[in-house]
């Protein structure tokens, strides 16, 4: 029976709210609102959507996060790598900047939010799962290149397309002889800016006698800071009139209430689309929660943060946005600045909507290449190339997913990659355990233990072997085991007994159980005795309800040793004597 999703984690965090508490959320919520302004208008550019799309997009999931979620302080908006594939899903589809375009992320964002809910209320988040580390982390660092590589042009102010991240740096190498100086001045000067920021500006402000947490939150308004400057700059030199391409006009007012396309051939062309952002965002936003809940002492309950991730996604298309999910960069700001409850991200959800009530005109004169240099700089955080290194020392097939999923996120683009990079790692999975560690065990000396014979001294006996399976028996390696058997017992004519060592074996499917009634027929026909010994409970009550252990030839013992002790009691002299 399936455990009930709990109450709403907004009444437990509700309960003993005090004053000291409303403070360190407000204290959050501002510096985390004087991020979020300049990160929302990146993003939504990157998703090739007008800029206060991405303000409209970050009111709506905070404010449903909130009540549903069950992290304290998981930050819910738009982010790097979800607005690349929002871009790349609906790009094919529509013209940027076009009214259809906008109504296909509104869709897109409904579709992932309804296919949270479903899973949320499905109970299927151990889904997620599926997404190895290895493979996230690939496509993370190849989302994050290509996010780069795309921004560079507009840094630039060079015209290059391309459709891959190969052909992209191609196009972007044949045209820096096109270079527009100033706009390169001001987007390479953000991106110097911003770099320096991230480690001098909080020693500098310490320096000069502020407070660390006054210096903290100074330090993090660093890219409203850029824009503010540039945007100055660009309005007293009238830089727009020199070929500087700005933001333009961004219309003030609420988030408009929108409803998403009921085209079922549309929903069709971005249903695969909206399931990869769907679990790409669940697996960030998960990763994200349970680290900083961990911290605390906290816990997160994955099947409620579907729920929620999905009530935030259909708040974002009910109110003019685009799919969203749990941020890593502000969730960790939030956190470093002492939010103590989702209050924090309601207060911050009231300051965005006053930027998208009165900011906007301020928006005008804000250059494109310093949006494009912030995201730049947030975006080269996720690039973790030192993740290969140690991922190709501890394990081969580990590497070679996160090689594939990183060069066809760059090759084929980022839903290839990901399929790719799931697909490899359960085929390598199946490959390993289609190929069981089959070791043959011995009695360590003046011990009941047992370990491997061409590892450790052991005592053994001529008129018995010990076999340990360390993986579960299923169609693809149960024949592994019908012929490591076979050969034993080819090259030993004088054994007696086979005893299977079960205590690493979790379950035994149906082909499995066939090729255990071959194996004991073939050794009763060798004069051999088949025996189990540990099978665990689970696995136990499913063969009893066979007829195999009817016909097994030998006996299931409790402890291997108790096997040993009844089958092979010289063994057990031989120990006496040691």
């Amino acid at each position: 029976m399936g455990t009930r999703l709990p109450s709403l984690p907004m009444i437990e965090w509700m309960r003993g709210y005090d004053r000291s508490t409303l403070s360190s959320d407000l204290v959050a919520a501002v510096i985390v609102t004087i991020m979020l302004i300049p990160q929302s208008l990146a993003y939504a550019a990157l998703a090739g959507l007008p800029p206060q799309v991405g303000l409209y997009a970050s009111i709506a999931p905070l404010l449903l996060y909130a009540v549903l979620g069950s992290s304290r302080v998981l930050a819910v908006g738009p982010v790097a790598v979800v607005s690349l594939m929002t871009a790349t899903a609906i790009g094919e589809l529509a013209q940027a900047g076009s009214p259809h375009y906008g109504t296909l992320a509104i869709t897109l964002a409904f579709l992932s939010g309804a296919m949270l809910l479903l899973m949320g209320l499905l109970r299927l988040g151990f889904l997620a799962n599926f997404l190895s580390h290895p493979v996230i982390s690939g496509f993370i660092t190849a989302s994050a290149l290509l996010i780069a590589a795309g921004q560079l042009k507009v840094i630039l102010g060079i015209q290059a397309e391309g459709h891959n991240f190969f052909e992209l740096v191609r196009q972007l190498a044949s045209h820096i002889a096109h270079t527009h100086v100033l706009t390169a001045g001001i987007g390479l000067g953000t991106v110097a800016f911003l770099f320096w920021a991230r480690r001098g500006v909080k020693p500098l402000l310490r320096r000069l006698g502020l407070g660390p947490r006054l210096s903290d939150g100074l330090a993090k308004a660093a890219p409203v800071a850029g824009i503010a400057l540039t945007a100055l700059l660009t309005w007293a030199g009238q830089w727009h009139e020199q070929g500087v391409r700005i933001v333009g006009v961004v219309p003030a007012g609420l988030p408009p209430l929108t409803l998403p396309s009921w085209d079922a051939s549309l929903w069709q062309q971005l249903a695969v689309p909206a399931l990869l952002i769907s679990v790409v965002g669940f697996v960030e936003s998960v990763s994200v929660g349970q680290t900083l809940a961990a911290k605390r002492r906290q816990r997160i309950t994955p099947n409620r943060e579907l729920v929620a991730l999905g009530a935030s996604n259909v708040g974002a298309a009910l109110t003019g946005g685009f799919p969203v999910t749990g941020g890593f960069a502000r969730s960790v700001v939030n956190f470093d600045a002492g939010a103590q409850t989702p209050a924090a991200g309601v207060f911050t959800a009231l300051g965005i909507l006053l930027a998208a009530l009165l900011l906007t005109p301020a928006l005008y004169y804000v250059p494109q290449a310093t949006l494009s240099a912030t995201i730049v700089v947030a975006v080269l955080s996720l690039v973790d190339l030192r993740m290969l290194r140690s991922t190709w020392a501890y394990s081969r097939s580990d590497f070679s997913a996160v090689v594939v999923t990183l060069l066809v996120t760059l090759a084929a683009g980022v839903e290839a990659g990901l399929v790719a990079g799931v697909a490899l790692s359960l085929l390598l999975y199946l490959y390993k355990t289609s190929r069981p560690h089959i070791a043959e065990v011995g009695l360590v000396p003046g011990t009941e233990h047992f370990r491997n014979v061409l590892r450790h001294q052991v005592q053994v006996s001529p008129r018995l072997a010990s076999l340990r399976v360390d993986e579960s028996l299923y169609f693809a390696n149960a024949r592994v085991l019908e012929d490591r058997v076979n050969a034993l017992v080819a090259e030993r004519p004088e054994l007696k007994h086979l005893v299977l060592q079960c205590s690493a074996i979790n379950d035994i499917d149906a082909s499995a159980l066939e090729s255990l009634e071959a194996i004991d027929q073939r050794l009763q026909d060798a004069g051999v005795q088949l025996h189990l010994s540990e099978v665990k409970g689970p696995v136990m009550d499913r063969l009893e309800g066979t007829d195999f252990l009817h016909h097994l030839s030998g006996q299931v013992y409790l402890s291997h040793f108790l096997a040993i002790a009844e089958l092979a009691p010289e063994v057990l002299q031989e120990r006496s004597t040691v």
